[in-house]
């Protein structure tokens, strides 16, 4: 069985270099693969195409990238927690393509499966449908998607194996799934990293077929973005 481990985040984004379009894991601050974020910002690669549910924060996840001007284009979801984005955006220093949720996931989906495109109801007659094909099937219209094309897909897991064999745990598997299946070249960094055969193969969420690097992480924060509780009574 081929062991995929490597000694770090340094090694594991080595040949991410400037331009490259990157899936990021994660949603919202959960489940984001920290510390490769952490070597992109120090080894200053630029130029990045960037997917991912969400911006990050100002001083946290994509947000730190985005304050070095490391990010050309954001392709996401959600970017309401994150002020220098809409700065950047409002300035037009920053490509962004914001996406449906569902329609985001389906085409980390269809460039796993290997299929070229997905029609999806979202987003007809909206802005998201301009310039773009729409097809009617039984009397419905469908907007046409591309699968994404990432270089390289960065997901945080909880478990992992020497085999690339991944386990998730709760909101983390949002995302970080369908994302490692998607792109050409896999980086996973997990909290947790055993022997192979270790895990059951049962709670494997995403096999190590589609994993090519792995590495166990440290100093995780584990951000909360919206902390709610009740009032005492």
């Amino acid at each position: 069985m081929i062991n995929k481990v490597v000694s770090g985040a340094a090694e594991a984004i080595r040949d991410i270099a400037d331009g490259s379009t990157v899936m990021l894991g994660g949603f919202g601050l959960c489940g984001i693969p920290e510390n490769c974020i952490s070597a992109l910002v120090s080894k200053g690669v630029k130029d990045l195409t960037c997917i991912s549910n969400n911006a990050g924060v100002d001083d946290f996840g994509i947000g730190l990238m985005l304050h070095r001007h490391q990010v050309k284009k954001m392709i996401a979801s959600y970017v309401g927690e994150n002020a220098e984005f809409e700065r950047q955006l409002l300035s037009g220093e920053l490509e962004v393509e914001l996406i449906p949720q569902g329609t985001l996931a389906t085409r980390c989906l269809a460039a796993g499966y290997g299929m070229p495109a997905i029609f999806t109801p979202a987003g007809v007659g909206t802005e998201v449908a301009e310039g773009k094909e729409v097809r009617n099937f039984n009397g419905k219209d469908y907007l046409m998607e591309y699968a994404f094309d990432a270089d390289f897909a960065i997901v945080k897991a909880w478990k992992g194996d020497t085999a690339g064999n991944l386990i998730y745990r709760s909101t983390s598997r949002n995302f970080n799934p369908v994302m490692a299946m998607a792109g050409r070249i896999t980086i996973a960094e997990v909290e947790e990293l055993v022997p192979a055969g270790a895990l059951d193969p049962d709670q494997v969420h995403t096999p190590g077929v589609y994993v090519h690097r792995i590495f166990q992480g440290s100093g995780y924060e584990k951000r909360i973005e919206q902390r709610t509780v009740r009032p005492k009574n």
